[in-house]
């Protein structure tokens, strides 16, 4: 199987070569292909990636959005990425380091052994994990609350909803129009509702919770108000579906 891994990356240049150094030594192998996705960085993130790259031996490609996407914007050049280069499975994995490189091979496992279509990290199935590894209790609340309704709605049985550790098969990409979703960080949620809506296999994984000195981008009240409204139409557009 071809294993492409996604790096979204923006201001991220004081984490982006730890986050690639991490990468496990015997996953490497695997790598068909990686592609940091620098989002018209402000900083060095650019500089730093390039750097990297003409003195690693992974491989790595830099591209750096002209203007800044957002992170939903991000991921679907990634995607189309992985797509156009025949790529069986993409792993989304952060520039900033809140999720572990370390995990890049549980993540993919159950997608090469055919048990899932798509794989969520979850900071949420150890119970304290997420609190003791640093996530804000706002932010831990927030998590619950919002991932108790939409498991409500859309009928499903996720620990977390807001995990952006992701792996997908890319064949799942492929039958889910990703291009029509937010450019904003509720894309996250969307590209759930659409695997759903798909019937896509979705399996969740335990992964540890990291909270470092990265500044939070994500304005809470407006995501929450975002992606309710997103579950409530999926929830509205299957209860018409079904009569």
């Amino acid at each position: 199987m071809k294993i492409g891994v996604l790096v979204v990356a923006y201001n991220a240049e004081n984490t982006l070569a730890q986050v690639l150094d991490r990468i496990p030594n015997d996953f490497v192998k695997s790598i068909e292909a990686i592609l940091v996705c620098d989002d018209a960085s402000t900083d060095d993130t650019h500089d730093v990636g390039v750097s990297y790259k003409n003195r690693s031996t992974l491989p790595i490609t830099i591209l750096r959005h002209p203007k800044n996407l957002g992170y939903g914007g991000n991921q679907k050049t990634g995607y189309q990425w992985a797509i156009e280069h025949s790529l069986d499975v993409v792993v989304l994995l952060h520039g900033d380091g809140q999720y572990a490189p370390e995990f890049l091979p549980k993540m993919v496992a159950p997608i090469i052994s055919g048990d899932a279509d798509v794989v969520f990290g979850s900071r949420m199935m150890t119970s304290g994990g997420a609190r003791k590894g640093g996530m804000p209790l706002y932010k831990f609340v927030g998590n619950k609350i919002l991932t108790f309704i939409q498991n409500h709605l859309a009928n499903v049985s996720l620990t977390e909803w807001h995990s952006g550790y992701r792996a997908y098969r890319v064949a799942a990409l492929r039958k889910v129009n990703f291009l029509a979703n937010s450019d904003y960080f509720d894309f996250d949620s969307q590209i759930i509702l659409q695997m759903i809506g798909a019937k896509q296999q979705i399996v969740e994984i335990d992964i540890p919770t990291f909270y470092g000195d990265e500044i939070s981008r994500v304005n809470g009240i407006k995501y929450g108000l975002q992606i309710l409204g997103h579950t409530l139409r999926f929830r509205f557009s299957r209860n018409k579906k079904n009569h």
